[in-house]
């Protein structure tokens, strides 16, 4: 097996400084030198097996694969078009950067190729569910949750200065009494219960306010159907006692409350304001069309495949959270300041 040169051997041979040599290789064409030489010194370098010469001259890498682990199923992702969004920013990214991707949902691991150089899980996962992932590749993205403590990259939306930026709106306006209508759900593996997160949010900056009242926050599973029973059942409990304003953590549950408040003869919003979560199509297509926080779900999806190409590209083992910011947008379902 032949040794490879270094580059005094190849200096030695040429008859020339080792700086020379090393301009030559780095395809420095600022050097002043006769091309006879140029053409030396690699004539050399290729004779004596000069492995930078070799790595120049070695074939593209092959084109990288992700799957794609979409938690929801084709039919409920129809219903939440949040976590569409997310998939289909991941899936343009991909595109971009001619990455082949691959996906399936509800988990079905047995649909992934065995090749894949990386997963990116959109959604909720429980530990067992993870260690699955983790089973069929070391190189795990997930999107929508933090799994940074188990090692591995994660994207996730700022939640909390998001619904502090919510309550500041409200308490601007007067409002001090605001009700809340939050999800809760399982992992599809029913192992691990997902507490909402701006629920955690509001009940923190609430509290810190003196203003945080539990009869006033209802708990649904993220559908325009528990949007509607549960605002039905906030105007049934609380009568005259309905607060000014209510916060829904997301658009399809603030959808279902606007149609509950329609069918009471509730004006929305001058008896009552919405403020929805997340700013899918769906806030822009009802009536009054809903305040909502924004978040860039493209961006989110985007920012998974920029972690695994870092990751693949440098050997980064480290791993890292990425924290999207949101933007509050204000529509007719909030009254003006």
């Amino acid at each position: 097996m032949a040794i490879a040169a270094t580059l005094k051997d190849i200096a030695n041979s040429v008859g020339v400084s080792l700086a020379t040599v090393s301009r030559v290789l780095n395809y420095d064409r600022t050097l002043s030198v006769s091309e006879a030489t140029r053409k030396q010194i690699f004539e050399v370098a290729e004779e004596l097996n000069y492995t930078k010469m070799k790595r120049r001259t070695a074939t593209p890498s092959k084109q990288l694969k992700i799957a794609i682990v979409q938690w929801y199923s084709k039919t409920k992702e129809l219903d939440d078009l949040y976590y569409m969004s997310i998939r289909l920013g991941l899936e343009k990214r991909c595109e971009e950067r001619r990455i082949l991707a691959t996906r399936t949902f509800q988990n079905d691991l047995s649909a992934i190729d065995p090749d894949v150089d990386a997963i990116v899980a959109i959604g909720k996962f429980s530990d067992q569910q993870v260690s699955a992932l983790a089973q069929l590749t070391p190189n795990l993205v997930f999107v929508d949750q933090d799994q940074l403590c188990h090692g591995y990259d994660s994207v996730v939306t700022d939640f909390r200065f998001a619904v502090e930026q919510v309550i500041d709106f409200y308490a601007k306006q007067g409002h001090d009494q605001i009700g809340l209508l939050y999800g809760s759900e399982w992992t599809t593996d029913g192992k691990l219960e997902v507490t909402d997160p701006r629920y955690k949010a509001f009940k923190r900056e609430m509290t810190a306010r003196q203003a945080f009242n539990p009869d006033l926050t209802f708990a649904g599973d993220y559908t325009n159907h528990s949007g509607y029973q549960e605002m039905q059942t906030a105007i049934a409990q609380l009568g005259d006692q309905l607060p000014s304003a209510f916060f829904v953590t997301n658009d399809p549950m603030a959808a279902g409350a606007l149609k509950a408040l329609h069918e009471n003869d509730i004006d929305v919003p001058q008896r009552v304001s919405l403020f929805s979560f997340n700013d899918t199509t769906i806030a822009k297509y009802v009536f009054p069309e809903l305040s909502s926080v924004h978040v860039n779900t493209e961006l989110l999806g985007a920012t998974a495949v920029d972690l695994v190409e870092n990751r693949l590209q440098t050997g980064r083992t480290t791993p890292q959270l990425v924290t999207v910011g949101t933007e509050l947008m204000l529509r007719e379902s909030t009254r003006e300041s």
